[in-house]
Protein backbone atom coordinates (compact mmCIF):
# COMPACT_ATOMS: atom_id res chain seq x y z
CA UNK A 1 0.00 0.00 0.00
CA UNK A 2 1.49 3.30 -0.94
CA UNK A 3 2.16 6.02 1.69
CA UNK A 4 -0.65 8.09 2.40
CA UNK A 5 -0.13 11.95 1.31
CA UNK A 6 -0.04 15.52 2.62
CA UNK A 7 -2.85 17.43 2.10
CA UNK A 8 -0.06 19.89 0.97
CA UNK A 9 1.75 17.48 -0.83
CA UNK A 10 -1.85 16.47 -2.77
CA UNK A 11 -2.29 19.77 -3.94
CA UNK A 12 1.25 20.50 -5.16
CA UNK A 13 0.87 16.52 -7.14
CA UNK A 14 -2.69 17.73 -8.22
CA UNK A 15 -1.40 20.88 -9.71
CA UNK A 16 1.53 19.31 -11.28
CA UNK A 17 -0.12 16.52 -13.38
CA UNK A 18 -2.90 19.22 -14.38
CA UNK A 19 -0.17 21.28 -16.02
CA UNK A 20 1.88 18.21 -16.97
CA UNK A 21 -1.64 17.44 -18.88
CA UNK A 22 -1.93 20.75 -19.80
CA UNK A 23 1.86 21.05 -21.35
CA UNK A 24 1.47 17.62 -23.35
CA UNK A 25 -1.80 18.37 -25.12
CA UNK A 26 0.40 21.67 -26.17
CA UNK A 27 3.29 19.54 -27.82
CA UNK A 28 0.25 17.87 -30.27
CA UNK A 29 0.13 20.52 -32.98
CA UNK A 30 3.44 20.96 -33.73
CA UNK A 31 3.85 16.76 -33.75
CA UNK A 32 1.13 16.41 -35.92
CA UNK A 33 1.99 19.56 -38.48
CA UNK A 34 5.38 17.14 -38.27
CA UNK A 35 3.43 14.58 -39.68
CA UNK A 36 3.94 11.99 -36.68
CA UNK A 37 0.13 11.14 -36.06
CA UNK A 38 1.03 8.09 -33.99
CA UNK A 39 2.84 10.11 -31.78
CA UNK A 40 0.44 12.66 -31.56
CA UNK A 41 -2.22 10.32 -30.38
CA UNK A 42 -0.22 9.14 -28.05
CA UNK A 43 0.58 12.47 -26.20
CA UNK A 44 -3.04 13.55 -26.08
CA UNK A 45 -3.83 10.22 -24.85
CA UNK A 46 -0.86 10.84 -21.99
CA UNK A 47 -2.92 14.29 -21.40
CA UNK A 48 -5.77 13.06 -20.77
CA UNK A 49 -4.24 10.56 -18.59
CA UNK A 50 -2.19 13.24 -16.54
CA UNK A 51 -5.80 15.01 -16.08
CA UNK A 52 -6.98 12.25 -14.82
CA UNK A 53 -4.67 10.85 -12.36
CA UNK A 54 -4.85 14.77 -10.95
CA UNK A 55 -8.55 13.68 -10.35
CA UNK A 56 -7.78 10.35 -8.73
CA UNK A 57 -5.00 11.91 -6.34
CA UNK A 58 -6.94 14.88 -5.24
CA UNK A 59 -9.77 11.67 -4.24
CA UNK A 60 -7.04 9.67 -3.04
CA UNK A 61 -7.93 6.50 -5.30
CA UNK A 62 -5.03 4.34 -6.48
CA UNK A 63 -5.12 2.85 -9.88
CA UNK A 64 -1.68 0.99 -10.47
CA UNK A 65 -2.42 0.95 -14.72
CA UNK A 66 -3.47 2.54 -16.73
CA UNK A 67 -7.05 0.09 -17.35
CA UNK A 68 -7.72 0.96 -13.32
CA UNK A 69 -7.32 4.37 -14.04
CA UNK A 70 -9.96 4.34 -16.61
CA UNK A 71 -11.92 1.86 -14.58
CA UNK A 72 -11.83 4.53 -11.95
CA UNK A 73 -13.12 6.85 -14.37
CA UNK A 74 -16.09 5.07 -14.48
CA UNK A 75 -16.52 3.65 -11.18
CA UNK A 76 -16.39 6.84 -9.22
CA UNK A 77 -17.13 9.83 -11.39
CA UNK A 78 -18.78 8.78 -15.03
CA UNK A 79 -21.40 6.76 -12.45
CA UNK A 80 -22.19 9.76 -10.43
CA UNK A 81 -22.59 11.93 -13.11
CA UNK A 82 -19.61 14.33 -12.34
CA UNK A 83 -17.75 13.19 -15.42
CA UNK A 84 -19.77 13.39 -18.90
CA UNK A 85 -20.66 9.63 -20.69
CA UNK A 86 -18.75 12.01 -23.66
CA UNK A 87 -15.97 12.30 -21.83
CA UNK A 88 -15.80 8.88 -20.82
CA UNK A 89 -15.92 7.50 -24.48
CA UNK A 90 -13.11 10.44 -25.39
CA UNK A 91 -11.12 8.84 -22.28
CA UNK A 92 -11.65 5.04 -23.63
CA UNK A 93 -10.93 5.55 -27.45
CA UNK A 94 -7.86 7.85 -27.11
CA UNK A 95 -6.55 4.91 -24.73
CA UNK A 96 -7.87 1.67 -27.29
CA UNK A 97 -6.25 3.83 -30.20
CA UNK A 98 -3.08 5.08 -28.47
CA UNK A 99 -2.34 1.10 -27.13
CA UNK A 100 -2.64 0.02 -31.15
CA UNK A 101 -0.73 2.93 -31.86
CA UNK A 102 2.18 2.26 -30.00
CA UNK A 103 1.63 -1.75 -29.84
CA UNK A 104 -0.01 -2.92 -32.50
CA UNK A 105 1.75 -4.13 -36.17
CA UNK A 106 0.87 -1.92 -39.17
CA UNK A 107 -0.99 0.68 -37.11
CA UNK A 108 -1.03 4.40 -38.76
CA UNK A 109 -3.16 6.92 -37.51
CA UNK A 110 -4.06 9.74 -39.79
CA UNK A 111 -4.18 13.16 -39.63
CA UNK A 112 -7.96 12.99 -39.73
CA UNK A 113 -8.13 10.96 -36.45
CA UNK A 114 -5.62 13.22 -34.81
CA UNK A 115 -8.02 16.50 -35.82
CA UNK A 116 -11.10 14.29 -34.49
CA UNK A 117 -9.07 13.19 -31.38
CA UNK A 118 -7.83 16.26 -30.23
CA UNK A 119 -10.76 18.94 -29.29
CA UNK A 120 -12.21 15.63 -27.49
CA UNK A 121 -8.83 15.68 -25.65
CA UNK A 122 -8.95 19.30 -24.93
CA UNK A 123 -12.56 19.06 -23.64
CA UNK A 124 -11.86 16.23 -21.72
CA UNK A 125 -9.35 18.13 -19.83
CA UNK A 126 -11.47 20.73 -19.28
CA UNK A 127 -13.64 18.87 -17.71
CA UNK A 128 -11.48 17.75 -15.14
CA UNK A 129 -9.83 21.21 -14.82
CA UNK A 130 -13.45 22.51 -13.89
CA UNK A 131 -14.24 19.75 -11.58
CA UNK A 132 -10.86 19.95 -9.23
CA UNK A 133 -11.53 24.08 -9.39
CA UNK A 134 -15.05 23.68 -8.29
CA UNK A 135 -14.55 21.18 -5.78
CA UNK A 136 -11.47 22.66 -4.33
CA UNK A 137 -12.22 21.14 -0.87
CA UNK A 138 -14.61 18.93 -1.63
CA UNK A 139 -13.57 14.67 -1.57
CA UNK A 140 -16.16 13.85 -5.25
CA UNK A 141 -16.07 10.50 -4.25
CA UNK A 142 -17.77 11.68 -0.72
CA UNK A 143 -21.19 12.77 -3.11
CA UNK A 144 -23.83 10.57 -2.58
CA UNK A 145 -24.66 8.48 -5.71
CA UNK A 146 -28.47 9.35 -6.31
CA UNK A 147 -29.13 10.36 -10.08
CA UNK A 148 -31.94 8.91 -11.61
CA UNK A 149 -32.28 7.90 -15.37
CA UNK A 150 -34.16 10.18 -17.13
CA UNK A 151 -36.66 9.63 -20.37
CA UNK A 152 -34.51 12.04 -22.42
CA UNK A 153 -31.00 10.84 -21.32
CA UNK A 154 -30.54 13.70 -18.86
CA UNK A 155 -30.12 13.22 -15.15
CA UNK A 156 -31.14 14.53 -11.77
CA UNK A 157 -30.42 14.47 -8.40
CA UNK A 158 -33.55 14.16 -6.53
CA UNK A 159 -35.70 16.41 -8.68
CA UNK A 160 -32.90 19.20 -8.21
CA UNK A 161 -31.25 18.71 -11.74
CA UNK A 162 -27.89 17.41 -12.80
CA UNK A 163 -26.01 19.73 -10.41
CA UNK A 164 -27.63 19.13 -7.26
CA UNK A 165 -24.19 18.85 -5.36
CA UNK A 166 -22.42 21.26 -7.34
CA UNK A 167 -21.05 24.86 -5.42
CA UNK A 168 -22.87 27.73 -6.89
CA UNK A 169 -21.03 28.78 -9.98
CA UNK A 170 -19.79 25.45 -10.89
CA UNK A 171 -22.62 23.79 -12.93
CA UNK A 172 -21.20 20.61 -14.90
CA UNK A 173 -22.47 21.74 -18.28
CA UNK A 174 -23.15 18.63 -20.45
Amino acid sequence: MKQQLSEENVKALVTYRLNRAKETLAEVPNIRDMGYYNTAINRLYYACYYALVALLIKNQIQASTHAGVKQMLGLHFVSKGLISRESNRSFSLLFDRRHSSDYDDFAYATIEEVDELLPKAKSFISEIESLLLCYADTALVDIPRDYVELDSGEEEVNGRGRDAHAPSGCANEQ
